[in-house]
C-alpha cells in the first residue's frame, strides 16, 4: 500500500501591501493634544496597549462633556457618573476627582478651546489576555479635547427622523444601562438600524415593549402643554442617566414654565405626542419630526406634530443656548 501523498500547501498571501489600509502617522495628524496616562501626546502618537482590556474586552467606561465659553458644562455632575460607573464595575480610577479635573482644563489651556468636546476614557488597563480584572494593575486614563457635530445643522430648525429599532436595549440585569461603559456595541447595532433608513438615530424599547431612550440621547415628548421623558428603570431595561436630560428636567423647563414629569411610556404614547425631542451632551437638544414605526424604512411613517420643531421644545432650545452662550455656564 501506497502512502497518500499531501496535496501541496497553498501559497501564503501577500501581506506586504496591507499597511497601506490604515491612515500613518502624518494623515492622522498631531492635533489635537491628547492626555494619555500621565503624558500629553500629540494624537498621532496617542495610543494604548493592545493588552489593554478596554481595548480587549470593552472593559472601561467614559464620559462626553462640553465645553462652552471655556467652562466645562456640569463639570461635577459628570464627575459623579464617571466616578460612580467606576464603583459599579468594580474599578477605582487612579487619579483623584480634583485631579481628573485638572486633566481636562490642562486639555482644554493646550489646545486653545473656547468651544468643544471633551472625551474621557478610563480603561481596565493593561493586563493579560484573560478577562480577570485583576491582571489590570493600573486603569489607563485618557482625556481628549476636541470637536464633535452628531447632526446636520438644519435638523435644528426643521427637526429629523427617527426610526425605532427591531434590536431592544440589553436589560438591566444583564448590564445596566445607566453604567457609561465602553460596552456600546447594543446601542451601535440599534444605530445601523437607523443608518440602514437613511436618517441617524433609532428608538430603543426594552425587551418587554416600554421606550427606554436612543442608540445616544435620551427622549423626551410633549402632550397638552407637558413634558415627560421615561424613568431610568422604565421596564426591564432603562436608560443613561443623562447629564443634558437632567438639565432640561430640572432647569430648563422650570426656567421657561413648563411642567414635566417623568413617566413610563409606551410607543404608541410617543407616536402621539403634539412634539418629541432628544437630549444628549453633543446633540445637546434636538427635535423629531417623524418617526418610521417598523425598522429601517419598512413600515409606516408617522408625522410627529406639524412635521417640524414644536414651540416648547423650540423654546426650550433657546433657553439652553441662552444659558451656554452667556458668562454664567453652570459647571456644577
Amino acid at each position: 500500500m501506497t502512502k497518500m501523498q499531501s496535496a501541496p500547501s497553498k501559497p501564503l498571501a501577500d501581506i506586504s501591501k496591507l499597511a497601506s489600509l490604515w491612515p500613518t502617522a502624518q494623515q492622522i495628524g498631531d492635533k489635537p493634544m491628547i492626555w494619555v496616562n500621565g503624558r500629553m501626546v500629540p494624537k498621532s502618537q496617542a495610543m494604548v496597549s493592545v493588552y489593554d482590556h478596554g481595548l480587549l474586552y470593552g472593559d472601561g467606561i467614559f464620559e462626553g462633556i462640553r465645553v462652552y465659553r471655556g467652562k466645562i458644562f456640569k463639570c461635577e455632575q459628570h464627575m459623579d457618573r464617571l466616578y460612580a460607573c467606576a464603583d459599579k464595575i468594580h474599578m477605582k480610577i487612579p487619579i483623584s476627582r480634583d485631579e481628573m479635573i485638572a486633566v481636562q482644563r490642562h486639555c482644554i489651556e493646550v489646545n486653545g478651546f473656547q468651544e468643544g468636546y471633551i472625551r474621557l476614557v478610563v480603561t481596565r488597563g493593561f493586563g493579560t489576555l484573560g478577562l480577570d480584572p485583576r491582571r489590570c494593575p493600573v486603569p489607563g486614563v485618557i482625556c481628549i479635547a476636541d470637536q464633535i457635530r452628531l447632526y446636520a445643522p438644519e435638523f435644528y430648525e426643521e427637526g429629523m427622523r427617527v426610526v425605532v429599532a427591531k434590536r431592544p436595549k440589553t436589560p438591566r440585569v444583564c448590564l445596566d444601562p445607566r453604567v457609561k461603559s465602553l460596552n456600546y456595541l447594543n446601542n451601535i447595532l440599534a444605530k445601523v438600524e437607523a443608518i440602514d433608513a437613511g436618517c441617524d438615530e433609532a428608538i430603543m424599547l426594552s425587551t418587554d415593549g416600554w421606550v427606554t431612550e436612543c442608540t445616544g440621547d435620551n427622549i423626551f415628548i410633549v402632550k397638552d402643554g407637558v413634558v415627560y421623558t421615561p424613568p431610568h428603570t422604565t421596564g426591564n431595561s432603562g436608560s443613561l442617566e443623562g447629564i443634558t436630560e437632567r438639565f432640561v428636567r430640572e432647569d430648563l423647563c422650570n426656567a421657561c414654565n413648563v411642567k414635566c414629569l417623568v413617566k413610563e411610556m409606551r410607543l404608541e404614547e410617543v407616536l402621539k405626542a403634539d412634539e418629541v425631542f432628544l437630549t444628549g451632551t453633543a446633540a445637546e437638544i434636538i427635535a423629531v419630526n417623524a418617526i418610521d414605526t417598523d425598522g429601517p424604512g419598512t413600515g409606516p411613517r408617522v408625522i410627529i406634530g406639524n412635521g417640524k420643531e414644536g414651540p416648547i421644545t423650540n423654546k426650550l432650545r433657546k433657553k439652553f443656548r441662552e444659558i451656554v452662550t452667556s458668562d454664567h455656564v453652570p459647571e456644577d
